[in-house]
């Protein structure tokens, strides 16, 4: 296994990859989108940490107060992604990770862990199942079925804040919560607004750009949640067929 890692600083972000959407000439404005968010972010104590070589290997984490995530408590880290993909899955590059994260977090002297999961695994959620192994457990829930998993080391939790167990809103349009953290929202943005508007489908696409907005959105969010009818749909990224589900779902109801 490759033991050589680098984090990502100020210093280093622009000639950095970020190993979510690999380019090694072409420029991706998905790309683009998430070193601006970074530049910010990175100062605020944001840990980016990749395996050095073009891979998809690499764990996101924040403190939660300055995580764009509708989560309180104090002094916890935020785990937003860790993923390992490709020929380097099952080689141990997944615990590297997770255990400098652990350490990281209690060098810091930090009271745990906190990541978004549910009750059955979601794609464009980290694999909950992995990191209960290290001691993670589900400390809050919704009614759709997402959790917040933690792992304390001092027994305090952390909570969903309480406009998430909201789940709903005024608008009846198809709503979409977004932040550029994910370099593919992207494309998926430009996705969702092509085929409304072929197939004339009102929408409403609300980046959230602050971190007061971020805390206080009514739904689970990572970086992503979808609305239809009213009704929260998904945190999960949307394909074409996945958006037709939901829409064809909302008119049977």
């Amino acid at each position: 296994m490759n033991t050589d890692f680098v984090n990502l600083t100020t210093e280093n972000l622009v000639n950095e990859h970020l190993c979510c959407i690999i380019r090694s000439k072409k420029s991706h404005p998905g790309v683009e989108a998430k070193r601006q968010w970074l530049s910010d972010r990175l100062k605020e104590g944001h840990v980016f940490r990749k395996l050095n070589e073009k891979a998809t290997v690499f764990i996101e984490y924040a403190p939660l107060e300055t995580a764009w995530v509708p989560i309180v408590g104090d002094n916890y880290y935020y785990l937003y992604c860790l993923w390992v993909d490709g020929s380097h899955k099952g080689k141990g590059y997944g615990k590297s990770l997770m255990e400098y994260c652990l350490a990281d977090a209690k060098e810091r002297g930090k009271s745990g862990i906190c990541m978004l999961g549910a009750k059955k695994q979601k794609s464009w959620l980290s694999d909950q199942s992995f990191v209960k192994k290290f001691g993670f457990e589900v400390v809050d829930t919704t009614d759709n079925g997402y959790e917040l998993l933690a792992l304390s080391f001092d027994g305090t939790t952390p909570q969903f804040a309480h406009n998430v167990k909201n789940q709903k809103i005024e608008s009846k349009e198809l709503t979409i919560y977004y932040d550029m953290q994910c370099p593919y929202v992207y494309q998926n943005i430009e996705m969702i607004k092509q085929y409304c508007e072929t197939n004339d489908v009102p929408v409403c696409l609300i980046q959230v750009d602050t971190l007061q907005k971020a805390k206080e959105l009514p739904c689970a969010f990572n970086n992503w949640g979808v609305f239809y009818k009213g009704n929260f749909e998904t945190v999960n990224l949307l394909n074409e067929a996945y958006l037709e589900r939901i829409l064809k779902k909302s008119l049977k109801q």
